[in-house]
């Protein structure tokens, strides 16, 4: 079902309201992403917290990086928290990606769980070209860099990347079919692009190949959440 491909961000600061998104969403959407302001806000406990309100999925948006060895840990500490997904940052490098996929199956293989996936974030969406270059001093182009970030961590072992749309054909023609392509930075047509800058519709980036798309304001902040999901997922293909 298209919904399926609707990840709702929950990017907000109180558990209650987090919570209530979720007995709104949970049967129009297919899974949920927690973030940092909501872990830091509400800790560790959110994870159950909405699971028991209805969350099947749990993408947790951690963007691990770090060492291998720390990377590691808080690889098996995600697992132990039952997320459906997690992501760790491909600038950390091929060790720590590595370090984060063996650690999962390891531990999901002890505790007799399916594993995380665990996905790479490529380029915060943030980003372009300028910054890149200008206060980064990466000469790549925005898609080279990407490209070379998601062969990383393909090689790695990570079922797939983080990426903006407008990369999307780029990795599925590098990487195939069945590497995961999560993709943030999408907006409905008409609504306002935030701090995003490489973005485009829901219906756009599925078509260029978008496993899963990310949407966080122009759902939970509609006049109605249940509406706007529904009518999202109706444009996709």
């Amino acid at each position: 079902m298209n919904q399926e491909r609707i990840i709702v961000a929950l990017d907000v600061d109180k558990l209650e309201t987090a919570v209530k998104l979720v007995q709104q969403l949970r049967d129009y959407v297919g899974a949920f992403k927690v973030g940092l302001e909501l872990v830091n806000s509400a800790g560790l406990p959110v994870f159950d917290k909405i699971r028991d309100a209805g969350a099947k999925k749990i993408f947790y948006d951690a963007k691990l990086h770090d060492i291998p060895n720390t990377v590691a840990g808080a690889a098996r500490a995600a697992v132990r928290l039952g997320v459906w997904a997690f992501n760790v940052h491909c600038s950390g490098g091929f060790a720590m990606m590595k370090a984060a996929k063996d650690a999962v199956l390891r531990d999901a293989g002890k505790l007799g769980v399916a594993p995380s996936l665990v996905l790479g974030v490529t380029l915060l969406t943030s980003i372009d070209q300028q910054q890149l270059r200008d206060e980064l001093s990466i000469p790549d182009t925005v898609n080279a860099y990407v490209e070379r970030m998601a062969r990383m961590a393909q090689a790695a072992g990570l079922d797939g990347v983080v990426a903006s749309p407008q990369e999307i054909k780029m990795i599925r023609s590098t990487c195939g079919k069945n590497f995961v392509v999560v993709t943030p930075g999408v907006r409905p047509a008409g609504a306002e692009q935030g701090d995003q800058k490489r973005v485009m519709t829901p219906e756009e980036a599925v078509s260029a190949g978008a496993d899963y798309i990310v949407i966080g304001r122009p759902i939970t902040q509609a006049a109605d959440a249940r509406t706007a999901a529904r009518d999202i997922a109706a444009t996709l293909p």
